[in-house]
């Protein structure tokens, strides 16, 4: 996948899950076991996941390649002294970064790049022995639609799919689960039916209404499927 199209188009599907604060909360109360020492996010967005994430970490360095939301992650982060950010992408600072970090994150960004194998061969390198890979993607092959491709998706994955790749780039998965199984139904009215776009009053409602139920749900009862996969593996 070239930069060009990464920089233009990353970014736009992230603006109307900014106030999704119940669902952000859930993603990383699941991931927080193995948040620890030198934490970086690739695809930062405007810095949402690396407001909660910067809590945990020793020190967070934030990745974010799209020209129009790297100022937004440089100007919310400018005077914290525990996050810094990169205008890159991690490719685009491997050396840099080369057996340097104990956690990484990726949340809504792996779908997105177009050799999702080389990618995790590059978080497989910037990996120290011991650390872990936290990745947070959507789901199930069949709700793929125009919506997906608008935001530039190459995919959404299975879980077996995504064991089968890590383990074959050298990762040892700890957990792959499914994740907000109510959303399914919505994905496929709005979006693969009605061909809608993301909007923030819808973002807001399901976000307020539906997350905290689900939540609880999905605490006791692991989801068959669901709109998503979170993804735990370890180098």
């Amino acid at each position: 996948m070239s930069s060009k199209p990464y920089r233009q188009y990353f970014g736009r599907d992230l603006e109307a899950m900014g106030s999704a604060e119940n669902y952000h909360h859930w993603i990383i109360d699941e991931f927080k076991p193995y948040i620890r020492g030198h934490v970086a996010e690739v695809g930062a967005g405007s810095g949402n996941i690396s407001a909660l994430l910067r809590e945990y970490a020793e020190r967070l360095t934030a990745f974010e390649p799209s020209d129009n939301m790297y100022p937004l992650l440089f100007r919310r982060f400018l005077h914290d002294s525990k996050v810094c950010t990169i205008h890159n992408t991690l490719k685009g600072q491997h050396q840099q970064f080369t057996c340097a970090l104990d956690t990484l994150i990726y949340v809504n960004v792996l779908e997105h790049i177009e050799n999702d194998e080389k990618e995790l061969a590059q978080i497989h390198e910037a990996l120290k022995p011991g650390g872990h890979a936290l990745i947070f993607v959507p789901a199930l092959p069949f709700l793929f639609c125009n919506f997906d491709r608008q935001v530039g998706h190459f995919r959404r994955y299975l879980k077996k799919d995504l064991i089968m790749l890590s383990e074959k780039i050298g990762f040892k998965s700890i957990k792959a689960k499914y994740f907000d199984l109510a959303g399914i139904i919505p994905w496929l009215l709005f979006f693969v039916l009605l061909k809608q776009t993301l909007n923030s009053r819808n973002v807001n409602y399901y976000d307020k209404h539906i997350i905290p139920i689900t939540r609880i749900f999905e605490k006791a009862i692991a989801p068959p499927i669901g709109k998503n996969i979170l993804f735990i593996i370890q180098k």
